[in-house]
């Protein structure tokens, strides 16, 4: 199975630049979980905003992917 690319399939430095941003990040992020079909995950992103945006910092730049908490 081919890896996602995070935030509607944007490059990875395109991803990082958005991700470093707070708000575009919270944004992003829940509607990147809606828009896989993940409601739980979509609305866990959007309560827990600022802690996803830490660890979805940290992980785009390590991993080069956003903190998939429920991934099924």
């Amino acid at each position: 199975m081919a890896k996602k690319n995070d935030y509607f399939g944007l490059s990875w430095i395109v991803s990082l630049i958005l991700a470093i941003i707070p708000f575009t990040s919270w944004i992003l992020g829940v509607i990147t979980r809606f828009s896989e079909g993940k409601i739980v995950a979509g609305i866990l992103r959007i309560f827990l905003g600022w802690l996803t945006w830490i660890v979805d910092l940290i992980l785009m730049i390590v991993n080069k992917s956003i903190w998939r908490l429920l991934n099924c």
